[in-house]
């Protein structure tokens, strides 16, 4: 008896065997892959109500499944699932700012007499290595901000991390820009320390840094803000296992600052080179549309702040530290809600 054919047979069973296994393998993993991918709206579940800018110029205003490699992904430390901001010191950004950022901008509009309410839970993983250390927004980064709608567009908050190289741990400080009465040349940031300094504590030359804050916040270390507008008054409070918990309230809607005489002397000193003289008019941001953001808004350029940009290039900036990256593991968008006042110190 001839066995080839039987043979031959034998063959080809088992290879379509063979084959139908591993074409089931293939498909099992491409799905498990599938599955472990986890989205950045999956771990903090409110981005229908933002769209976002990432630091290369993508816009999306649907942010459902939405991510972009070294930009706007996930990251899973611990178990625990964080949303990843990152944006290079030079890139593509709007038209008003010389910074880049990947951020987050509120869809909803809403005045101070409205309010609403903005948290984060986060941790700073890096700051631009490079900088000028006599520019107050050198080595920062802004994770979380209201922004005025109208108007001067100015800003009537911005929540800084501040690091300077060679320090083991940097500050988390909060600045008010005035809503300029007439020109908005003169306008001006005043700056409050929550953990460390303000930004109004420099380095004697470019590359001389002052000295390191004791009660600061380091690289990876978690804190919290909650930024509460209601019927007029902004209740700030943050806090940081370790560190004592900051709470402050600034009124929206009358201002502090409409007078001469009212300019702080941070504020001089600061400015005193730059010709930014103005007072706030009485009312402040009352009546304006504002709306928040949320993210990585790197304050470090090529043209104020004097950091490295290689040319533009992303992927060298990424690889010489010329870049912020931000991680966020909860945040929350919601109506304002009344504070406790005896939590909040005036500010």
């Amino acid at each position: 008896m001839n066995s080839k054919p039987l043979t031959s047979l034998v063959i080809i069973t088992l290879g379509i065997a063979l084959f139908g296994l591993t074409t089931s393998c293939v498909n099992k993993t491409k799905d498990a892959d599938d599955v472990a991918k986890v989205y950045p709206n999956e771990v903090i579940n409110f981005m229908e109500k933002w769209t976002i800018l990432l630091g290369d110029g993508t816009r999306s205003d649907s942010l459902s499944s939405f991510q972009k490699d070294n930009f706007f992904y996930t990251a899973r430390e611990d178990d625990v699932d964080w949303v990843v901001y990152k944006t290079p010191n030079s890139g593509i950004t709007s038209k008003t700012s010389s910074n880049t950022r990947t951020e987050l901008g509120e869809k909803k509009r809403w005045t101070p007499e409205v309010g609403g309410k903005l948290t984060a839970t986060l941790k700073v993983q890096h700051v631009s290595t490079t900088g000028d250390a006599r520019v107050p927004s050198s080595f920062s980064v802004v994770v979380g901000q209201i922004h005025s709608d109208e108007g001067h567009e100015n800003e009537p908050l911005k929540i800084f991390y501040k690091k300077y190289p060679g320090h083991q741990k940097g500050s988390v400080f909060w600045n008010y820009e005035i809503n300029t009465a007439g020109s908005n040349a003169g306008r001006w940031d005043f700056s409050t320390a929550v953990w460390g300094t303000d930004w109004a504590v420099l380095g004697s030359n470019s590359n001389a840094y002052p000295d390191e804050p004791e009660d600061g916040i380091a690289l990876g270390e978690t804190f919290r803000y909650e930024v509460n507008v209601y019927e007029g008054i902004m209740y700030l409070t943050f806090s940081s296992p370790g560190h004592k918990t900051k709470t402050f309230r600034k009124s929206l809607i009358q201002s502090d600052f409409s007078e001469k005489e009212n300019t702080p002397k941070q504020v001089r000193d600061i400015y005193a080179t730059k010709q930014r003289g103005g007072i706030e008019r009485d009312t402040a941001y009352a009546g304006e549309l504002q709306f928040f953001k949320q993210g990585a808004y790197n304050q470090a350029n090529g043209k104020s702040t004097k950091s490295q940009t290689y040319k533009g290039d992303i992927e060298k900036q990424y690889e010489h530290g010329s870049y912020a990256e931000v991680w966020f593991k909860a945040a929350s968008l919601e109506a304002g809600t009344s504070p406790d006042l005896n939590a909040f110190q005036l500010k």
